[in-house]
């Protein structure tokens, strides 16, 4: 871990960058000439600053080696406003060299937005930081991402990094279609410099306190649960988008909607001898295949 009493060149360059936004803010012309004097940098680092980082996202003025912001926009940045600014104006090129401590002041909201925690706690993924930092970074910049999975070579427009029931996954658009990845099996990532335009129709259904997983292709299950178990299902919806189609003494049928089958799977396999998949044919199956192959272990 770095030493925290140390500047470093990304602290300096987030100063930097942090102090000249809000100078333009408050209206004030700034010089490329007094501003690299006053870092004590270069006056290409300066131009660097303005040129390549400040002005790709702000509506700032260039004339005779001065620059200031246009008008309507005086005095409306907030301080959170800045700050972002400073993160996506180049901090992150420098990124790895930044701790947690750092990384929280600079990222603030933004990066708390990248991430979703549905149930229970965290998976332990000390060991996977650095990948899940770059996941993090990825969403908040809007850049794609490239990685191995099940030795499939994915191109991914990732949307949230969420938490449910204590596993980390990467929820992301592949192609068109939304869909979800156990993050520690993530393997050889890498992000790219190629950025994206979020789905709003996807940043809705990742948003719905009732979708506990992700995608516009969904998969009908209907359950047939012992009424010794009834009770649990009846007290709170244990399913997603849960729905009682019909009870009796003995039995209570359920119709739940799953993006995956291990999602379902999951469920059932807790509240085995409880519980029976009645539809689809092929998930019961599954489930079968895969009780015969531990018994015979």
């Amino acid at each position: 871990m770095m030493n925290k009493e140390m500047p470093t060149k990304t602290d300096k360059l987030a100063v930097r960058l942090t102090s000249i936004i809000t100078r333009l803010n408050a209206g004030e012309i700034l010089s490329v000439k007094e501003l690299a004097d006053e870092f004590a940098v270069t006056q290409r680092s300066i131009q660097k600053d303005l040129n390549e980082r400040v002005m790709q996202f702000l509506p700032v003025t260039h004339k005779n080696g001065q620059y200031y912001m246009e008008a309507y926009l005086l005095g409306r940045l907030t301080y959170d406003d800045i700050r972002d600014f400073a993160l996506l104006s180049g901090i992150n090129k420098l990124y790895p060299a930044i701790d947690d401590s750092a990384l929280s002041d600079i990222l603030n909201k933004k990066v708390s937005d990248a991430l979703l925690v549905k149930a229970g706690a965290y998976e332990d993924i000390s060991a996977k930081k650095e990948e899940f930092d770059l996941i993090r970074l990825a969403i908040v910049l809007k850049h794609q991402l490239c990685f191995t999975y099940k030795d499939k070579k994915r191109l991914l427009n990732p949307y949230k990094l969420v938490n449910n029931n204590a596993i980390w996954y990467l929820v992301g658009d592949e192609g068109g279609e939304l869909k979800t990845y156990s993050f520690t099996k993530i393997e050889k990532l890498c992000k790219t410099e190629k950025s994206f335009t979020p789905n709003n129709d996807y940043n809705e259904i990742i948003n719905d306190p009732n979708n506990k997983w992700f995608s516009k292709n969904k998969i009908k299950v209907i359950l047939e649960i012992d009424s010794s178990v009834a009770e649990y299902f009846l007290r709170r919806e244990l399913l997603p988008h849960q729905v009682v189609l019909k009870q009796t003494k003995k039995k209570l049928i359920v119709q739940t909607t799953v993006a995956y089958d291990e999602e379902m799977l999951k469920i059932i396999r807790y509240w085995i001898p409880h519980i029976k998949i009645v539809e689809p044919y092929e998930l019961d199956e599954r489930l079968r295949e895969e009780l015969s192959a531990y018994l015979h272990t």
